[in-house]
């Protein structure tokens, strides 16, 4: 049973959202806050986010920014904003789809159904790198086992889809790879997001990174992305 938090100040929104989705084997929980979500986060574990964007105090906007720094929680965001900047915003930051209220509840769980599908876990064949479980790029290291990434002695502490998007690049290093490619990696073949939503992803890796002081993801004018010459 898929977990679904709606995070909203409107209190008939939260009904109504709750009433459509509660006879289609979804457990929900709804909050009004985007401070008492942070807490749901971590007790109620949900495997999607319905969130709003106008709320007192902390908006949806500010709240997935910080969600983003270390869950790929999947969001969408359900906002009576409906113009191409604020799509293009709430995109940018990491969110998963965007729907405008008033919406029908069919639209809805439509939306909730298509990204869980395209962010669920997806089985991996056995890495083909001679020692097993570590991917090594100049003073960047990746331990598939465990899941972690360092440079030099460092950890970088990264969501589910930087470390697929890395790990992608850092097994064939002067590879140049598409967009798609790179998605297809980390969501599986068929997932079709914005080229805004890919770029926002590998920002943010980036900037990870060049924190610890690398920068080994070079950008290759109209193709896509690839590990850069580190020593």
């Amino acid at each position: 049973m898929n977990r679904v938090l709606v995070v909203d100040d409107d209190e008939q929104i939260r009904a109504a959202v709750a009433g459509a989705l509660e006879r289609f084997d979804f457990d929900i929980k709804t909050v009004e806050s985007a401070d008492e979500a942070q807490l749901a986060v971590g007790s109620f574990e949900p495997d999607i986010i319905l969130l709003d964007i106008m709320m007192p105090g902390m908006s949806g906007i500010e709240f997935c920014r910080q969600l983003r720094q270390t869950k790929d929680i999947p969001v969408i965001f359900l906002s009576g904003l409906d113009t191409e900047v604020d799509r293009i915003v709430g995109l940018e930051i990491g969110a998963d789809d965007y729907l405008t209220k008033p919406f029908h509840p069919g639209e809805l769980l439509a939306r909730i159904k298509a990204v869980l599908r395209r962010t669920a876990p997806k089985t991996e064949p056995a890495p083909k790198e001679s020692n097993g479980s570590m991917l090594e790029h100049g003073p960047l290291s990746m331990n598939l086992d465990s899941h972690t990434v360092h440079v030099h002695e460092e950890r970088i502490d990264l969501t589910k889809t930087e470390f697929l998007l890395l790990k992608t690049m850092m097994r064939y290093p002067s590879k140049v790879y598409s967009r798609d490619e790179l998605m297809s990696s980390a969501h599986g073949p068929g997932t079709h997001v914005s080229d805004r939503t890919i770029n926002s992803h590998i920002r943010r890796l980036r900037s990870k990174l060049e924190v610890a002081g690398v920068d080994p993801i070079e950008t290759v004018r109209g193709v896509g992305y690839r590990m850069s010459i580190m020593e």
